[in-house]
């Protein structure tokens, strides 16, 4: 509540709040597929990911988040698009749709392809700001989630978890899942301390997120 905050926190928040309403103003749209990193858009915009076990919800949460029904679209197979989605908010932010990870018709080949591009990709990418790490709150941190998360401080690169469908669960043991994955903090150098939820389904947590879209590509 505003009546707890300093001036200056307020003055703060107003900033942030109108730096939110600025940058999602502008229309977000699809640029390309990428299946090899020498083919990724080379603009030196900041540049957001998403990632997350199929099946998660990304590709709603990515709709919802830049208002356009079907920007992002799920795959008919789970698991077998292995590709980086490239997506641009106007001249501004680079958005990019991981294939989703953990699942378990994918054959092993193609797992191992997309490991390698992944990490290419991730140490590699100056422009990448942040990862947004998607973890379904009815199942927690699966040991998939692990792996990427490992991957990630591998590659020193920010990430941020969603907790997504936080409508799935009771709302009594919303405090107790987001105190079990920020507790995994001190094994993650690079987790972002700040844990989101949301739902897609009742337009959950969709602002909070959007802000910190926002505060990354204010702070290149």
């Amino acid at each position: 509540m505003n009546e707890d905050l300093t001036p200056q926190e307020i003055q703060a928040r107003a900033e942030s709040q109108r730096h939110v309403r600025w940058l999602f103003g502008h229309p977000c749209t699809f640029v390309t597929s990428v299946y090899k990193l020498d083919t990724l858009p080379q603009e030196e915009w900041p540049e957001i990911a998403f990632a997350g076990r199929s099946n998660v919800g990304k590709s709603t949460l990515i709709n919802y988040i830049f208002q356009k029904k079907g920007l992002a679209k799920a795959s008919s197979t789970p698991g077998r698009t292995q590709c980086l989605n490239f997506f641009q908010l106007d001249r501004h932010l680079h958005v990019v749709d991981m294939p989703g990870y953990g699942y378990a018709k994918a054959p092993k080949s193609l797992v191992d392809d997309w490991n390698k591009m992944l990490r290419l990709y991730l140490k590699g990418r100056v422009q990448l700001k942040r990862v947004f790490l998607l973890i379904d709150s009815r199942h927690g941190l699966k040991a998939n989630d692990i792996e990427i998360m490992d991957m990630l401080d591998e590659a020193a690169v920010s990430y941020q978890i969603i907790l997504t469908k936080i409508d799935k669960i009771k709302e009594a043991g919303i405090p107790k899942l987001i105190k079990s994955v920020e507790d995994t903090a001190p094994q993650h150098p690079a987790l972002y301390p700040t844990i989101l939820v949301s739902s897609s389904e009742k337009n959950t947590g969709i602002e909070e997120i959007k802000r910190a879209i926002a505060d990354v590509v204010h702070r290149k």
